[in-house]
């Protein structure tokens, strides 16, 4: 492991309400991109090299979005652009990695506790610049675990069963280029109002490459959500049956 010291601070303190959390890191074939306030951690236990960068757009704090027709449900609140890439291939295997406090990577700590229940989905935004983009663009939803009834486990509940990790599939067919990869949880626990799903997303800047074609239609932020959606309107107490993940379809190549 090494460590790389980092001239101005990432994220700012997070505040403590309990639940509350952010997508901090990303993991690529078994390399891991995190971050803390204060350094990045680079951890590979098989390769040597020295390419080491940060691509999240961390959080301001872990507070969440609830309005959503914001722009701020394309990448959080606050957040800019940062000048590195991580670097992803086709096919690879990437995973999102969530926790309550900034550079806290300690897996007895619930990644998102406080009976914060809900999906986890992926998208995916092919752009010009990922460095510069704003998030405006197309995104296509490249995975997603709502709820199972038989189980009664949620998206939620696997973060916090796996250290806060959610691994996928990059397509294996779509065309190289730059990306935005935007990793969310809704927290449904107070969502039988309007207005009282709880969005929480961090948006990773990525240099996908490869040799396929593929470019799939997608949809907006803001835009792709409606308040009363069935999936982000709804009693999660009320001897749930069954549950509608918002957005489109997962798109599988």
């Amino acid at each position: 492991m090494r460590y790389f010291t980092i001239t101005s601070g990432l994220l700012a303190c997070a505040t403590s309400v309990l639940g509350h959390s952010t997508f901090q890191d990303m993991w690529v074939d078994g390399y891991v991109f995190a971050v803390s306030t204060l350094t990045v951690l680079f951890i590979n236990s098989t390769d040597s090299t020295d390419d080491v960068s940060t691509c999240a757009r961390l959080p301001l704090n872990n507070n969440p979005v609830t309005n959503v027709t914001s722009n701020d449900l394309r990448c959080n609140a606050g957040t800019t652009p940062v000048t590195p890439l991580c670097t992803v291939a086709t096919g690879g295997n990437v995973t999102v990695e969530m926790h309550a406090q900034p550079g806290d990577r300690d897996c007895t700590k619930e990644a998102i506790g406080g009976n914060h229940y809900g999906p986890v989905l992926v998208y995916m935004s092919k752009v010009a610049n990922a460095a510069s983009d704003t998030g405006s663009g197309s995104w296509f939803k490249v995975a997603e675990e709502g709820y199972n009834p038989t189980t009664k486990i949620w998206g939620t509940d696997s973060l916090n069963t796996n250290c806060g990790k959610k691994s996928f599939i990059v397509p294996a067919d779509l065309a190289p280029g730059n990306y935005l990869v935007r990793a969310e949880a809704i927290a449904l626990h107070v969502a039988s109002t309007i207005g009282g799903a709880q969005f929480y997303m961090t948006c990773f800047q990525i240099n996908l490459t490869g040799s396929g074609t593929a470019t799939p239609a997608g949809v907006t932020f803001p835009g792709a959500y409606s308040a009363s959606d069935p999936g982000i309107l709804i009693n999660i107490y009320d001897n749930l049956q069954s549950y509608t993940i918002p957005g489109p379809a997962v798109f599988t190549g």
